[in-house]
Parts: structure tokens; C-alpha cells; sequence
């Protein structure tokens, strides 16, 4: 019995099927508050190097910060060299290895001005974003919860300012393009003194953070402890 013919002609018999492979469910991830921020960074790359124009780069910037999945953030840096998958790019520069976590505050300025300033609780996190406007955030009476708090700033033709007292750590670092992106370092004398740090560009505006002159935070090291609940 020539057994290859009886084998092929036997309907019973299953061939081998390769195994379909699932659907990829990364995409329908929520997205988080530093994805958002990491596809941002990946659009501030691409302005400052004259690859999207101011117009573009605010229409993908209000895209980021709409989207709700990580699926719907990879589309606005697809067409980018670094629009790789935004959960595997850097969000900060921290200049060290902590990295701000927690809940974030959004400040917008679109033809109109916000301030944020007085006695108020800083977030590891804050987004400014000024079109034709102008904010001003002022840490000197501030309450800072955590040690790291980072600021991304984005000026386009406006204005962002941020002060911060004279006795905590601030750093960052941006990019300005026919515009002012100034950031004055300050590395304060005590170790566990907080830090701040502000990213971001700007477009034909100004975006400047420096120390306001006089202004210190009183027992910064008692402060902070006691509102890490330590």
C-alpha cells in the first residue's frame, strides 16, 4: 500500500497549521502622563531641527495631550526619525536618577495669561503651554511634596516664566528657536533640598527660569520630611 497517497487522500487528516500569532494589544494601553510627555519631547526635537513648523508642532502638541491610548500617540511621531514607540524614549533630563512621579498640573495660556503662584502644593509634574500668551509660575512660597518636581514648558510666540527661591536646586535644559530658552542653574547648598527642573522650547517667544532675588524657603529640610510623612 503506498502509504504518502493514502495519507494525502484521507480527508480525516489535519494538516499542520502555522499558528496565527495575537494581535499586538499595546496599542489600546492607556496612555500615561509621561508618554504623553515623552512624544512631546520627541515634537520639540523635531521643531528645533526645522522639521515641523510652529503651526504643526502646536497642532501635534494639542493631539499629544487629547490622546488617550498609547495607540493614538504613536501616529503624531510616525512620520519623525525619533518616532519610536514613546514608552521606550527619555522624558526628563533630571540630571540624576530619581525621576518625577505623581499627579500633574497643566497650565495653558492661549492669547490670555495665567499665573500660578502664592501658597500652593507643587506637582511632581507641570505642563505650561503658551501661544500668544503669557504664564508666570512662582515657587517662592511654594510647598514642594517631593523632592523632584520638573516643569515642561512650551513658549510659542509668548511668554513663561518660572521663579523659585534662592536655596533649592534648579536645572533643565531646551532649545530656542528665534527665541530665548533660559534656564540659570542653582545647586543648593543642602543635599535633600528640592529640585526643579524645566525642559521645553520656544518658538519665537521666552521661556526663563531663575532664582527671584531674597526669596528663600525656611526650614526647607523640616518642610520637606514633613510632608513625605516622614
Amino acid at each position: 500500500m503506498d502509504l504518502d497517497k493514502h495519507d494525502s487522500a484521507d480527508p480525516g487528516r489535519r494538516q499542520p497549521q502555522n499558528p496565527v500569532a495575537p494581535a499586538d494589544p499595546a496599542g489600546a494601553v492607556r496612555a500615561s502622563d509621561a508618554d504623553r510627555d515623552r512624544t512631546a519631547d520627541i515634537l520639540r526635537e523635531a521643531l528645533a531641527e526645522g522639521r515641523l513648523d510652529a503651526e504643526e508642532h502646536a497642532e501635534r502638541i494639542d493631539a499629544v495631550y487629547r490622546a488617550k491610548t498609547v495607540g493614538e500617540l504613536e501616529p503624531i511621531v510616525r512620520d519623525l526619525p525619533a518616532g519610536r514607540s514613546p514608552r521606550r524614549e527619555p522624558a526628563f533630563h533630571t540630571d540624576g536618577p530619581e525621576a518625577a512621579a505623581g499627579p500633574s498640573e497643566n497650565l495653558v495660556a492661549v492669547f490670555s495669561s495665567s499665573t500660578r503662584k502664592g501658597r500652593w502644593r507643587v506637582g511632581a509634574r507641570t505642563r505650561a503651554f503658551s501661544l500668544f500668551g503669557n504664564i508666570e509660575i512662582d515657587l517662592t512660597e511654594a510647598m514642594f511634596g517631593q523632592r523632584l518636581s520638573v516643569i515642561n514648558a512650551i513658549s510659542i510666540f509668548g511668554n513663561v516664566e518660572v521663579r523659585v527661591p534662592e536655596n533649592i536646586s534648579l536645572r533643565g535644559s531646551g532649545t530656542g528657536v528665534f527665541g530665548n530658552f533660559e534656564v540659570v542653574t542653582l545647586e543648593a547648598a543642602d543635599p535633600e533640598a528640592p529640585v526643579v527642573v524645566v525642559n521645553g522650547c520656544s518658538v519665537f517667544g521666552n521661556v526663563e527660569a531663575k532664582p527671584k532675588r531674597g526669596k528663600r524657603v525656611a526650614d526647607l529640610h523640616d518642610r520637606l520630611r514633613k510632608h513625605l510623612g516622614h
